[in-house]
């Protein structure tokens, strides 16, 4: 009798064990988005969002992956250093196996070090600073393009199609802004004829940059390049235009939104953007645009194809690991190659940079980014 209540309070100590074990088997899959909800870069956190939601439901109408539903989680970041460090925890504690997004550098860069110590893969979307992949963490990668690229191209665009002799840069002294900056001034330095007259930061928020301006147009630029964000990227334009300054304005892929142009009104005419091509130019995310357009009953924001492919990224990395360990899914996004996104073709260096990515110069016409034509 004794034998037989002992098996009896081992199969009852056994039941809940094996129902745990089905139910932790057809629970969701989530993915953790880290993105501004709150704060001046909302709008784009908004738009990042969107596409993983997207993504995941795309995913979902075929059965899932794994036999299982996915699930995006969404923590608010703000682009803030500290309160990414917190929704990193959060993420992490709440079971995400992976995280696709990261809008500003500022909040991925520490961030990443909280994936790193969790040994959670993060695919970042925008964020765009060398540090991040710089540091070595094995479990971190993006889909964007690095500073020390965009760089380079801006300056080459204004000294060979713009023609430019002096040049004034103006960032917001943001991780992100500041890269640009340093990588554009780094790659003009010491052109023959080429002399950059102005290099210092505004500070965000502001919202009257007349004292800077004015130290700007005394110097008589060319082109003046602005490295920050939108939010301030379209009142300096406005009053870059109502100061009478100089030369051409130009600014960094962070601008390429249409909050650029209402903010800067009558004076985003014209005004040079550089960033890598929006949805609506790629032929690969034509698709998604529909989709997207079809969804959400609006246009995707300039990085919803980038989001959309980082999701994708590590959905598919799931499924080739045919696992949901943290550890596994790392090792599938290092051997991503040849991985057809809405973005293009997208695979990983040794660092966890993406291996092609493309740079064109925008035009604001009619209120409209529009591809500009370099040979025009």
């Amino acid at each position: 009798m004794r034998k037989w209540c002992a098996v009896v309070a081992v199969l009852a100590l056994l039941v809940p064990v094996t129902a745990l074990g089905a139910g932790a088997q057809g629970a969701t899959i989530k993915i953790g988005v880290p993105v501004p909800l709150s704060g001046g870069n909302a709008k784009m956190g908004d738009d990042i969002s969107k596409a993983a939601t997207l993504a995941v439901e795309e995913w979902n109408a075929k059965g899932g992956v794994l036999g299982r539903k996915l699930e995006i989680m969404s923590f608010d970041d703000a682009c803030d250093a500290q309160q990414s460090v917190t929704a990193a925890h959060k993420l992490v504690d709440a079971g995400v196996v992976a995280v696709a997004g990261g809008y500003c550098s500022s909040a991925a860069i520490p961030a990443s070090a909280v994936y790193h110590d969790s040994g959670v893969a993060f695919v970042a979307d925008a964020s765009s600073n060398p540090k991040l992949t710089d540091q070595g963490f094995e479990n971190v990668f993006r889909v964007i393009g690095r500073d020390d690229q965009q760089g380079p191209y801006a300056a080459g665009f204004m000294m060979k199609t713009l023609k430019a002799h002096r040049i004034a840069i103006i960032h917001d002294n943001t991780v992100y802004a500041k890269g640009l900056a340093d990588a554009t001034k780094a790659a003009l330095d010491g052109k023959p004829g080429v002399q950059v007259v102005f290099f210092d930061a505004i500070t965000p928020g502001e919202k009257d940059f007349s004292a800077v301006l004015t130290k700007v147009k005394s110097l008589k630029p060319d082109v003046t390049y602005f490295t920050g964000y939108y939010p301030e990227g379209g009142l300096l334009a406005k009053q870059f235009k109502d100061l009478g300054v100089s030369g051409k304005f130009m600014a960094g892929d962070a601008n390429n939104d249409p909050t650029f142009v209402t903010e800067a009104g009558a004076a985003a005419e014209g005004v040079f953007v550089t960033s890598t091509p929006l949805p609506q130019d790629l032929g690969t995310a034509r698709a998604f645009v529909e989709r997207y357009k079809k969804r959400f009953n609006q246009d995707p924001g300039p990085y919803s194809a980038l989001e959309y492919d980082a999701v994708n990224v590590v959905i598919n990395a799931i499924q080739r690991a045919h696992s949901t360990d943290r550890a596994a899914i790392i090792k599938a996004i290092a051997a991503t190659k040849d991985y057809k996104g809405a973005t293009g073709t997208i695979g990983f260096d040794k660092k966890g940079d993406r291996t092609t990515i493309l740079y064109i110069p925008y035009i604001i016409k009619g209120g409209k980014f529009t591809p500009y034509n370099v040979s025009s």
